[in-house]
């Protein structure tokens, strides 16, 4: 399951942050495999501004972790 994350290793900031987007996204495929049942949840929430906060915030947890992972850009912060 884990063959399309070789390593949490990036060139950039923007390519962290886009890193933590996909983990963001994997995460909500794992969690309910069934498109269909995302599909129909989507408009659930699209409107719903304390669940975008929500999925922010667990974007920027995945963001924090990749940083780490790249010692914060050597240096570059």
């Amino acid at each position: 399951m884990t063959d399309w994350l070789p390593s949490l290793i990036v060139k950039t900031p923007a390519e962290g942050y886009d890193l933590a987007v996909k983990l963001a996204r994997v995460a909500i495929k794992v969690t309910q495999p069934d498109a269909e049942v995302r599909d129909r949840l989507r408009s659930d929430y699209a409107e719903n501004a304390s669940a975008l906060v929500a999925v922010s915030q667990v974007i920027a947890t995945h963001f924090a972790t990749v940083s780490a992972a790249n010692n914060f850009w050597r240096g570059e912060a």
